[in-house]
This record gives C-alpha cells, sequence and structure tokens, in this order.
C-alpha cells in the first residue's frame, strides 16, 4: 500500500541539488491566495498533480496530490519542445549550426532531387517558430512511414506556404530540431543536453521517446520531476544563468522567449499570444513551456516568479486562468507575516490527495466469482483471459497474453502500488515499466470498478467488470485522450 510519509519524502541524497525552500510571506506571496488558487482549482474539478511556485529564487509552495510525489518523473508531452529549443540555442552558441541554416542542407541524401522553392527556404529558425510554412502538423506522415524514416517523410511532404509567413503548430517540425541536432553534434538529444543543461542545474533523472531510427522525438517524450521543471524556467528567468555561471546566452534567451510568429487575436486566450522559438507567450507578460493535459513551466519576468505544474486535464486555459485571477495579484513585494495563513497552507499541500473512488466496498458476489478464470473474446489489447482473487484487503487481478500473465494489486478503497506495461490502444507509450496507483470499488453488486492509475503520467484508466453469470464485460475509459477516452470493451466467459 502507498505509505503517505514515503510519498512526501523527497529522494535526494545531495540536498544542494535542491532549490532553496522559504515561506510565502517572506518573498511576497500571501498564503491564502495559494489557497485560493488550490480550492479555484478544485471547485473547477482540474485534476493537478503537482505544483511548485518559485519566487525571487526560492521555492515559495510546493505540493504533490497523492499518489503522484515529488521523486516521481512525469510525462511532459510538448513542454519538451522547450528543452530541445534550449538544445539548439546551445549548438548555435558552439557554432554546430546557425538559425538562418537551410534544413534540407543537413539531409543531403534524403532530400527531394527537385525541392520545393518553400521547402528550399525553409531554415532552422522556421522549425523553431512553427512556421515552416506547412498547412498542418507533419507528425502524420511521420508517424505512418513505412521505413520509419521520419528525417524523408517530412522532407516530402508539400510546403504550400513561404516559410515564415503561417503558424501551425507541428511537432515534426520539432523532431526536425532533433535530428539536426543529432546530425551535427553525433549525439542524441537527451545526451547532448546532460553536460551542458541538466548536469549543472542538478537536473540527475530523465529520459526521452525516440523514433524508429533512434532520434529523440524533440516535441514530446521526455519525462522529468517538477523540480527539475522548475530549474528550468528559473534559469530562463535568470536570462541563462546559474549559480554564476553562463549556461544559455543571454541573446538566446531574449530571442527564445519573445514573440516570432503572429498565432491569433483572442485577448482572453493564452494560446494566441505570439509564438517564439517552442516557448508560448502569455498574458500578462509572462510566457511559458507547455504540454498536453496540463504540463506547464511558466515564467513571469515582471513578477520574478516561475510556476511548475504537471496535471491531468483537458482544460489548460482553466488552469493558467486559475494562476491569474488568485495568484498574480497576490505577487507583491510587502507582505506581513501571517503565521496562521503559512500553517494552514501547509496543512493544505500536505494533505492535497487525489481520492480512489469508494462506492460500495464490498459484493456478495466476490466469493462466486473469486478465482475463477474468464477466457476473453479476441481483442486489440491481445488480453486472452482474466481473473480476480479477492483478498480482504485488495483485489489481484491477473492478465493473461501470449507473452504471459500481468498481475494487477488494487486496495480495497485506497490506493496499492505497483508497476507495469500501459494499455494497448492507449494513447501513451508501452513497453515501459510504469509505476502505477490501482484501486477498486464496486458500483453496484454485479459491477466491479477498478481505477488504475499511471503516476508518471496525465492518464489514469476506469474499468467496469460486469458479472452476469458466467458472462464478463469490460468497458473501459481513460480521463484524457487526444482521441475518443471510451476504449474498446471486453467480453469473456467463464472457464
Amino acid at each position: 500500500m502507498f505509505n503517505r510519509k514515503h510519498l512526501e519524502a523527497i529522494l535526494i541524497t545531495r540536498t544542494e541539488l535542491r532549490l532553496p525552500r522559504t515561506t510565502p510571506e517572506a518573498v511576497g506571496i500571501r498564503s491564502t491566495a495559494i489557497a485560493a488558487l488550490l480550492d479555484a482549482w478544485k471547485e473547477s474539478g482540474l485534476e493537478l498533480h503537482s505544483m511548485m511556485i518559485l519566487r525571487h529564487g526560492q521555492v515559495a509552495a510546493e505540493g504533490w496530490w497523492a499518489p503522484y510525489a515529488p521523486e516521481l518523473s512525469h510525462m511532459l508531452f510538448s513542454l519538451s519542445k522547450s528543452f530541445t529549443s534550449s538544445a539548439i540555442g546551445l549548438a548555435a552558441a558552439e557554432g554546430l549550426l546557425s538559425l538562418d541554416d537551410a534544413v534540407i542542407s543537413f539531409f543531403p541524401e534524403v532530400a527531394p532531387e527537385e525541392p520545393s522553392a518553400n521547402l528550399s527556404a525553409m531554415r532552422v529558425r522556421h522549425l523553431l517558430m512553427m512556421g515552416t510554412g506547412h498547412e498542418e502538423d507533419t507528425m502524420g506522415p511521420l508517424s505512418s512511414a513505412e521505413d520509419g524514416d521520419w528525417v524523408r517523410a517530412f522532407l516530402q511532404v508539400p510546403v504550400g506556404r513561404e516559410p515564415g509567413t503561417h503558424f501551425v503548430y507541428n511537432s515534426g517540425a520539432t523532431y526536425m530540431l532533433s535530428a539536426i541536432l543529432q546530425k551535427v553534434s553525433g549525439v542524441k538529444l537527451l545526451d547532448y543536453l546532460r553536460p551542458r543543461l541538466l548536469d549543472p542545474l542538478g537536473i540527475t533523472e530523465g529520459t526521452w521517446e525516440s523514433c524508429p531510427r533512434g532520434i529523440h522525438t524533440g516535441g514530446w517524450g521526455l519525462m522529468l520531476t517538477t523540480e527539475s521543471i522548475a530549474k528550468f524556467g528559473q534559469l530562463y528567468l535568470q536570462r541563462g544563468v546559474w549559480e554564476g555561471k553562463r549556461i544559455l546566452s543571454e541573446e538566446w534567451v531574449n530571442e527564445a522567449t519573445s514573440k516570432q510568429i503572429h498565432n491569433g487575436d483572442d485577448e482572453a486566450n493564452d494560446w494566441t499570444q505570439g509564438y517564439g522559438y517552442q516557448f508560448w507567450r502569455c498574458r500578462n507578460g509572462a510566457y511559458r513551456g507547455d504540454g498536453a493535459f496540463g504540463q506547464f513551466c511558466i515564467v513571469l519576468p515582471e513578477k520574478d516568479t516561475v510556476i511548475a505544474l504537471t496535471s491531468g486535464t483537458n482544460d489548460m486555459q482553466g488552469v493558467l486562468n486559475g494562476i491569474w485571477t488568485h495568484l498574480l495579484p497576490a505577487l507583491t513585494e510587502d507582505v506581513t507575516a501571517d503565521p496562521a495563513a503559512h500553517e494552514a497552507l501547509s496543512d493544505k499541500l500536505g494533505s492535497l490527495t487525489l481520492e480512489p473512488p469508494v462506492l460500495d466496498a464490498a459484493s456478495p458476489l466476490e466469493s462466486e466469482v473469486s478465482g475463477s478464470r474468464y477466457v476473453l473474446d479476441e481483442n486489440q489489447f491481445q488480453w486472452t483471459a482474466l481473473s480476480v482473487q479477492f483478498e480482504s484487503q485488495e483485489a489481484v487481478v491477473t492478465l493473461e497474453n501470449c507473452e504471459g500473465e500481468f498481475v494487477l494489486r488494487c486496495g480495497r478503497g485506497e490506493w496499492a502500488e505497483g508497476r507495469g506495461v500501459l494499455l494497448q490502444g492507449a494513447p501513451f507509450q508501452r513497453g515501459a515499466n510504469h509505476r502505477m496507483a490501482s484501486s477498486f470499488t464496486w458500483r453496484d453488486s454485479e459491477t466491479l470498478s477498478i481505477t488504475l492509475r499511471y503516476i508518471e503520467t496525465p492518464f489514469y484508466v476506469t474499468s467496469e467488470l460486469k458479472f452476469n453469470g458466467d458472462e464478463l464485460t469490460a468497458q473501459q475509459q481513460v480521463n484524457v485522450a487526444f482521441f475518443s477516452p471510451e476504449l474498446p470493451s471486453l467480453h469473456g466467459r467463464r472457464s
């Protein structure tokens, strides 16, 4: 079972790698404002997984919603793009490339024999600003390339507009930045960043997904802890300097976080304030890196503030609106110490949790179905059989496929810890051995409800197992997704 003290422990043996801690009032923030922000997110039904607020270089408030925890890395999705951008800035400073280099110049072996004028005009800076001239994201053609050569596939996509004139959010463009970086440096993106950016910041974790040819995806796929996200934002807030040492040039930081291309006119929308080099401009003089389902690194230069967040929500604008409404007005310089408010906030931050669903704790059906093996009809998950063994404080679910058994231990009304691969067909990486938190309850006397949280990702899956005599039907749904949240159902019969 999950132990709260274990979850709250930050497993860092070298304390000098941690950011300094302080109280909100010591850096000009009212504790009551942070508490109000937490309440607003909760009342809006937004699922946050972690939060860290830095002011004047110190952590003023931090919290993790259990079973998420400080030591766990989290999928960043497109927040990865800002790290890829930083690698390009470093490579430019080393003279490995120029932002004005033609994209096709790096890959003559796979470039079209007669490239179009627009493709020929595409420069590295156009990849950075999402102004490649494409009409839509190129990831469709890249991911469907039969030979796995995403670079060749990108260079084959028609470029309908003059580069630099039209914004289209394009993860394929960021992948090309990773491919270019690997071509000119001879090492993969994460390996390039490790000694130049991650190590100086004390970021010791980190993994990155790769394409079929072994190039890091660039536009997504990086996993880091919340504190590492915060350090990255603080580096940019400090204009590229860390502990007195320059990591990124000030010119790069200014250029990367400034508006490089127009992307809309909605004054109330934080996705239409302009785009830099893999950074979004925000309202209120801020900029950010962000990723799907609420992964954020928000920098407010005028307030000397950084906010790092991980989440599992489709309402990313709602997350930002809460910050602008409740936190932004509270970023002042003249705040009187308020021990009672600080203690109340500390209690609130220390008790953050995403409770497992609890409906009916048990069902008379448990004794009948416990240990029974249900043979499953053919399904896209390739599971062949399922059984559930009920014990006093948990249910042990065993799924079988051609490779063997997958055992999932679910707490009775509480989270149980485990590890496992991700479901096939779900919107996240398969094959990785991800941390999980699982629980079960009974929706009614015949319907077992299992909640499975992949606590290094934004995702959780709810499975409803309906037992009807010898028949079993399982309906599954994921909380957030790029497509329909409904996953294919499973059907089986007791053998």
